[in-house]
């Protein structure tokens, strides 16, 4: 697979700020096969996600999938984490060893000592009461010239993305493989008012499939 070529048809529009989400799936919808994201993957899938990357100004995750990563590139843009409880490793490499500044994105009711411990190592972003509120929190992002954004789920994070109006465009892999069992979906949320969705391309490799869609017009 030529990731340079394709990295063509990924460049972000002139209209910004702009959140991409970048997910993959097996046929039947799962993200995860026993709990393990990179099993349904492969190498092509996670290079273009590396590239994905280099065209962002910022990536956001939820605590959770930073927790199944527990690591994140130097070479990478800021990583921004979304988080109630602030249950992540402020000791570890993502906030040890890191050349951006992590920045964290919280709630007025998330636990005191953890927020200071956070305040230490990271830039933190406050946003909603009791939990996240993800619309403020990405204007707030936009505000600071994190305007393309790149959202790797996990699925909770980006309910709440789409539930904002914040899903602006959806890449996903589709992984030639199902699961069956219990595994989420890309999106993992309550019902919200169903967005319709434009189809910018669709990329083979393989038997791996590259679908690229964008906020429908008009």
């Amino acid at each position: 697979m030529d990731v340079d070529a394709m990295l063509e048809n990924y460049a972000y529009p002139e209209t910004t700020p702009w959140l991409r989400a970048n997910m993959i799936a097996t046929l039947d919808g799962a993200i995860q096969y026993k709990g393990n994201t990179g099993a349904i993957g492969y190498r092509g899938d996670w290079e273009l996600m590396r590239r994905l990357r280099s065209l962002a100004d910022v990536v956001i995750m939820g605590a959770a999938t930073v927790r199944e990563y527990d690591d994140f590139p130097e070479s990478a843009p800021p990583l921004a984490i979304v988080s109630r409880s602030l249950n992540l490793d402020f000791d570890g490499p993502i906030f040890a060893r890191t050349r951006h500044r992590p920045i964290v994105i919280t709630c007025e009711g998330a636990p005191r000592e953890r927020r200071r411990m956070a305040e230490q190592r990271a830039e933190v972003i406050v946003c909603g009461a009791e939990s996240a509120d993800i619309g403020k929190a990405l204007t707030e992002l936009a505000g600071r010239g994190y305007k393309r954004q790149l959202c790797e789920g996990g699925p909770v994070v980006l309910a709440e993305v789409a539930a904002a109006g914040w899903l602006h465009e959806l890449c996903l892999t589709l992984s030639p493989s199902i699961t069956a069992g219990d595994a989420a979906r890309i999106l993992n949320g309550p019902v919200i008012d169903m967005q319709s969705m434009e189809l910018c391309h669709a990329i083979q490799d393989g038997n791996y499939l590259f679908l690229r869609y964008r906020i429908a017009q008009g």
